[in-house]
């Protein structure tokens, strides 16, 4: 098999790049694209033999896609749009301009790619974006499979729920035994939903039923799991110590249980060979956030996402790890509230809480150990990972 010629579109960091190589395919990245220019830096310098462009997409013409005669489209397009934070504002949003370009300009292309690889947010499965997307792929004659993966589920302790998309030029389907169908996975519940290829709109809501937001009234309530808690805690074991619901803190311990997930410790950097001090969270965030952090300790088997905020926001943008495992967190966090804020803060210190290192960040996202230490974050602001590492573990 000859080596397919490889479009990257989005290219950030590198992450699709990466996994190509350690999927074994033999392929050459022929062109990288991206606008961000300290994304560009590390890319460069971790593939300096890659053409890399720095320019927008919807400004490259037809003309110049055709030259570069690619085989296949890898892509990640800006999550923003469809984020359940954010305005979800779709196809109106500005940065959905350059995806609906390349999907205008696709169907024009004098060969189409034989493969096409597509990585986004949970919440693009029911976007017009992701209804066009369809549309286009079904008239240009491709198969597809859809897929809802998080790296727990390739063994990793790190929660990102991320939609893929695989799509194939051929007369066959991907899957030969549903040769009309469309295949929309989720190996997070192993459940398989076959759902009517190239459906309206307004159905692609019921395509992902399993993944529907629960419509919880739980009040919150101070409770936390241990990290070796077993899959159903012993009566009486329960710390009630952290803010969040009964059912997150349930999540939590089953996560814990799952013996399938490596943990956290495989992914931290020696500690004899690299200062952690600068990573330890200060005395004001430990009073104003400690009731809100999600902290990690190294047996644990999981953490949430990491985003661009991380290190400098605390809420909802990552883990934390706690170093001090000689002080029992129950014994911190029992009764915090009713303590001095002198009390609190000498409490919260015994834990030793700190973020987690830019390398450890890039390990927990399937990075390879030779990624640029000197360029990956130069500080804990991790902007340029923010759409990088889902493609390694799909890939790989």
């Amino acid at each position: 098999m000859d080596n397919l010629r490889v479009l990257e579109l989005y290219s950030g960091i590198g992450g699709m790049h990466y996994a190509l190589k350690e999927s074994g395919i033999p392929a050459q990245v022929v062109t990288a694209i991206d606008i961000n220019t300290t994304a560009n830096q590390v890319y460069k310098h971790n593939f300096p033999d890659t053409a890399l462009w720095n320019k927008t997409i919807e400004g490259i013409t037809l003309d110049e896609f055709n030259k570069l005669s690619f085989d296949m489209i890898l892509m990640s397009p800006p999550c923003q749009p469809f984020t359940r934070i954010g305005l979800q504002g779709d196809v109106t949003d500005p940065r959905t301009k350059s995806f609906l370009y390349i999907l205008d300009l696709l169907p024009r292309l004098q060969r189409l790619p034989r493969f096409i690889l597509l990585e986004n947010v949970k919440g693009f499965e029911t976007s017009s974006a992701r209804a066009r997307l369809v549309k286009t792929l079904t008239e240009c004659g491709y198969t597809f499979q859809e897929i809802m993966i998080s790296p727990i589920s390739v063994g990793i302790p790190n929660s990102r729920l991320r939609y893929f998309l695989i799509a194939k030029i051929s007369t066959e389907d991907l899957n030969t035994q549903a040769p009309s169908k469309q295949y929309c996975v989720s190996l997070l519940r192993q459940n398989l939903y076959i759902t009517d290829k190239g459906a309206e709109e307004d159905k692609t809501r019921n395509f992902f039923p399993h993944l529907a937001e629960s419509d919880s009234s739980e009040h919150p309530t101070f409770l936390s799991p241990a990290c070796q808690g077993a899959s159903q805690p012993e009566e009486g074991t329960d710390v009630l110590f952290k803010l969040e619901t009964t059912a997150e803190a349930q999540r939590k311990i089953r996560q814990n249980s799952n013996l399938s997930v490596k943990q956290i410790k495989e992914f931290l950097e020696p500690q004899m060979e690299v200062n952690m001090e600068p990573y330890l969270l200060p005395p004001k965030t430990l009073l104003r956030y400690g009731l809100v952090l999600d902290i990690v300790q190294p047996t644990c088997r999981r953490s949430v996402c990491f985003t661009k905020g991380y290190g400098r926001y605390v809420q909802g943008t990552g883990s934390v790890l706690q170093c001090c495992m000689e002080t029992k967190i129950e014994s911190v966090f029992m009764g915090l509230d009713q303590c001095s804020e002198e009390e609190k803060l000498q409490r919260l210190l015994k834990l030793k809480l700190r973020y987690f290192s830019p390398r450890e960040v890039a390990n927990l996202m399937g990075f390879p150990q030779n990624l640029s230490k000197s360029l990956i974050c130069p500080s804990l602001e991790l902007c340029i990972f923010k759409n990088s590492y889902d493609h390694q573990n799909l890939l790989s």
